[in-house]
């Protein structure tokens, strides 16, 4: 099998680790276990038994992942090693070589990658910058076909940051009911909107509707590896055997720490937490992008842990990232990674200062590179 690099993932992966100043997360700074857990539970997790647990995943994770999505049965939850793996899964499960697969755009290239690796055929309706990143769904229209297997959605979306509204939830609905489609929704950031309330999910607005999450982004717990695939009565056994043939099982570890990140005052005090980091630093960010007066073009993010903007520069976007990575220590990703050359995505969920450090960086070399005059 020869399959496609999946891009924005090595490229990060190479990297991330060899820098001052990595601007590429899309999630927010990590807690450390320090901060979540208890003296008791920390003792507790020291005399936790390491056996395998559950391999579709413990009973109360997976019962307090379905409440969030008010579905009261947990077989309807099969956990995996992040929302990557659930993806796979996903494709796995639903996708067979022919099928015709619509994808929103820019988004989180993995699941095209996988489709196109399979032999299905991928076509993108995209999110317009001109119209505040909301969605083409004309062009939607258009593409879905009764031949078309899945529509995926990013929503929160990965890199603009643009949420759905509820009319437009419901037109993709209408769109995928009338021709008897999938959707999928992928919902990793959702629990990271700027005016702290939660979206509504796409799960229980359609019978044939799968969605993923996990707790690397809006809960900023990225080394669990706990992610999520729910879907319709009977689906996650079928996603189920395809993990039995991935990763197996989730840590046990991973997953005693998820049930107690869950518990509902524990989930609200993570969910705040990072709601007013993101707050703060879209406050300086905003304010750095318009000291470049006309230099970037960008809508704001609703929710998630980046921005991204264009930039009126005579460099490619892979160029600009490694000329900053290279000389200057700071990493960003470039818009190359999702098929956007002249824009770039920086992670604004960092600590505040590292954040800042490393914007003032980035700003004095652009000036010095290329002749700027800042505001």
């Amino acid at each position: 099998m020869k399959i496609k690099i999946f891009e924005l993932e090595r490229i990060q992966s190479l990297y991330e680790n060899t820098v001052d100043y990595n601007l590429t997360e899309s999630g927010f700074h990590p807690y450390a276990l320090s901060e979540l857990l208890s003296a008791e539970q920390q003792k507790d997790l020291l005399n936790l038994n390491l056996g395998y647990g559950q391999t579709n995943g413990a009973i109360p994770l997976r019962k307090q992942i379905a409440s969030l999505y008010d579905c009261k049965n947990a077989d309807q939850v099969l956990i995996t090693n992040g929302s990557a793996e659930a993806n796979y899964v996903l494709c796995k499960t639903l996708l067979e070589t022919g099928d015709h697969v619509v994808m929103m755009v820019p988004n989180y290239m993995q699941i095209w990658g996988i489709a196109e690796d399979m032999g299905c055929k991928v076509d993108g309706f995209h999110l317009r910058q001109e119209n505040s990143w909301k969605p083409d769904l004309k062009e939607l229209r258009q593409l879905v076909t009764p031949e078309t297997k899945m529509i995926v959605i990013c929503n929160p979306n990965n890199p603009t940051g643009y949420v759905l509204s509820d009319a437009e939830m419901n037109e993709i609905v209408a769109i995928a009911r009338e021709n008897d489609t999938w959707i999928h929704s992928d919902e990793i950031y959702r629990g990271s909107e700027l005016n702290e309330i939660e979206i509504t999910s796409f799960y229980g607005l359609y019978d044939k509707c799968t969605v993923n999450g996990g707790l690397s982004k809006s809960y900023a717990l990225p080394g669990l590896r706990i992610g999520y695939l729910m879907g319709p009565i009977g689906f996650a056994d079928q996603a189920w055997a395809y993990h039995d043939y991935t990763s197996i099982s989730t840590g046990i570890v991973s997953q005693y720490v998820a049930q107690i990140a869950l518990e509902t005052d524990n989930r609200s005090k993570i969910l705040s937490r990072n709601r007013k980091l993101l707050q703060r630093n879209l406050a300086m960010f905003t304010e750095w992008v318009n000291s470049y007066q006309d230099l970037f073009e960008f809508v704001p993010p609703k929710a998630g842990g980046m921005a991204f903007l264009r930039y009126k520069l005579d460099i490619n976007s892979s160029e600009l990232s490694d000329w900053l990575r290279k000389e200057h220590s700071v990493f960003i990703i470039s818009g190359d990674c999702y098929g956007m050359d002249g824009y770039i995505r920086i992670g604004i969920g960092e600590r505040y200062d590292v954040l800042a450090e490393g914007l003032e960086i980035m700003k004095n070399a652009l000036i010095e590179r290329f002749k700027l005059e800042i505001a």
